[in-house]
């Protein structure tokens, strides 16, 4: 195996590490808000918990970047996942699991941050967007094999769900990032103050923030679909959208090939694609096979989309990555948040069709930071990509 690929290999397990412990809840919600004797509006505020302390701990982790180096953060950010997923597993109480829900969120800020910028530190230039494009692969893998997962096991005890999911993820992932030899802190230390200031980073962070809301409140709002527009069970609902969800690896894969060169590009392209193309799911309702097509070709954007949005920040600012890399996974974070609130405000007034519209309209304005002119100090700073616009 080349070091290429293993380095790849490594991040991805650290990125479906963190993955693995957002979607556990998802089949099994319910039976957390039955056995803890809450509603399931209640138990899905745990969600919020752990997003609030990612999206917090993602923007501070630039602050520990010249103190400690990427492989003691991640097995740092991975130590700290895995306690916090061995204590939901034994919560007896709602409190409790809260508590425990914080802990998970801290290590998904950390891990996320770090893994991401490792790829950078931990390749050379030539080999980024392939150990870029495979490290994520971590995320949409952890959907996939971790759903049914967490499903199966958690029919059982959603217990068991969090101890066969996440915590083992975590310390598969913890075992391999240790055998990697240790790295050097940052030269600067990443606040984000600093790293908000540096030329172009505001504005991508922005781009970010739209597209990743624009996507998270479909995949959030997607199930529903299907199972009110053509009464599928649960069950069924999960497997498609899970058969949808792989076609974002190949769109990963096939886009990386031109990331290096054009990735600015990419990001207003892909997110008008997407734009056309959610409009089209929520709307055109003919059947689960022509939707299930829909939603993989969405899924396919949204993979090279990803990747361009990733390899743009790592370009921003070099010696301020975990920084960059924060501001991104608290994007990430609150991106959940703002799809939600979008989607569900969106579907209360005009139903699936306005939904669409309400995320084509997130994808287009995720594409105005990208066509906004550089300023000459933003040019001088940071230089474009050769061979971009």
């Amino acid at each position: 195996m080349t070091s290429r690929r293993a380095t790849g290999i490594v991040l991805a397990l650290c990125l479906g590490a963190s993955q693995s412990a957002v979607l556990v809840l998802t089949p099994v919600l319910a039976s957390v808000a039955s056995d803890l004797g809450v509603s399931t509006a209640v138990a899905g505020q745990l969600r919020t918990f752990s997003g609030l302390a990612a999206g917090v701990t993602a923007l501070l982790s630039g602050l520990i970047a010249s103190r400690v180096g990427l492989r003691d953060l991640l097995a740092a950010g991975l130590s700290v996942l895995a306690v916090g997923s061995g204590a939901s597993a034994i919560a007896p109480g709602f409190a409790v699991l809260a508590g425990a829900q914080l802990l998970v969120g801290v290590g998904i800020g950390i891990t996320y941050s770090a893994a991401v910028a490792a790829v950078a530190e931990w390749s050379r230039p030539d080999e980024r967007s392939r150990v870029l494009a495979v490290a994520l692969l971590g995320p949409p893998l952890a959907w996939v094999l971790g759903m049914p997962v967490a499903g199966m096991v958690g029919a059982a005890s959603w217990r068991l769900a969090w101890i066969a999911v996440p915590l083992a993820s975590a310390l598969l992932a913890l075992a391999v990032v240790a055998r990697r030899p240790a790295s050097p802190p940052a030269a600067a230390r990443a606040d984000v103050r600093s790293v908000l200031r540096y030329p172009g980073v505001l504005r991508w962070s922005a781009g970010e923030l739209l597209a990743f809301s624009a996507w998270a409140g479909t995949l959030v709002f997607a199930g529903a679909l299907f199972v009110e527009s053509y009464g599928l069970s649960v069950a069924a609902t999960g497997v498609l959208l899970g058969v949808g969800a792989l076609v974002y690896v190949p769109g990963n894969l096939l886009f990386r090939r031109w990331v290096d060169v054009h990735s600015r590009r990419m990001l207003v392209l892909l997110a008008l694609g997407a734009a056309a193309m959610v409009v089209t799911f929520y709307t055109l309702r003919d059947d689960e096979w022509s939707s299930l097509a829909l939603f993989a070709g969405l899924s396919f954007l949204a993979g090279g989309r990803t990747l361009a949005g990733s390899a743009r920040g790592l370009d921003l600012a070099p010696e301020l990555r975990l920084g960059v890399t924060g501001v991104r996974t608290a994007a990430i974070q609150l991106g959940y948040f703002v799809g939600a609130a979008v989607g569900g405000a969106a579907l209360a007034a005009g139903g699936y069709s306005a939904v669409g519209l309400a995320f084509a309209g997130l994808f287009a304005c995720a594409t105005v930071p990208h066509l906004w002119p550089s300023s000459p100090r933003g040019d001088a700073a940071c230089p474009e990509v050769p061979g971009e616009a």
